[in-house]
């Protein structure tokens, strides 16, 4: 029985007893069975309002879970400044010391190839150069995937 029902059931008991609402005590209970149904009826529309509120706050939660998973790539992790799974070969993360203030920074391989980055502890620009390291086709001279490299030299020996 919910608190409405046995306000209710009280409620019926006082009228059962056909008591003579024109005495004092009559009237005191009356009034107190219409407090107890005022506070009964405010205290099912809390019920509803804590029930709307409890679900909003979980699926705020959830969705915040979402949003952290996404930004910090790790549920394991409480800091948002350790390093990213080096493990992953998708996206490989590089260190590298700032000439200014040797702060050690973890760079991924598509801002290195980007060529620069200010250092976020000093605001010295750090610039990254590859240039040796890859020929006119932007390809590696030791690796080269692509073929176009292969194409050349045998090009090149074809005309010779």
């Amino acid at each position: 029985m919910n608190l409405t029902e046995k306000i209710s059931y009280i409620r019926g008991l006082a009228e059962g007893l056909k008591l003579d609402d024109s005495k004092p005590e009559v009237k005191v209970i009356n009034a107190m069975l219409d407090v107890l149904n005022d506070i009964s009826f405010s205290i099912f529309s809390l019920e509803d309002l804590y029930d709307d509120l409890s679900t909003q706050v979980d699926d705020i939660d959830g969705d915040l879970a979402n949003l952290e998973s996404d930004f910090y790539h790790d549920e394991d992790c409480d800091c948002c400044t350790c390093d990213e799974d080096e493990d992953d070969e998708s996206d490989p993360f590089y260190e590298v010391t700032c000439a200014s203030c040797g702060q050690k920074l973890n760079v991924s391989e598509d801002v290195l190839l980007e060529g620069e980055i200010e250092c976020p502890n000093c605001g010295e620009l750090l610039e990254f150069d590859f240039s040796d390291l890859f020929n006119e086709d932007g390809c590696s001279d030791d690796v080269c995937s692509c073929g176009c490299c292969d194409d050349d030299s045998e090009t090149e020996t074809e005309e010779e």
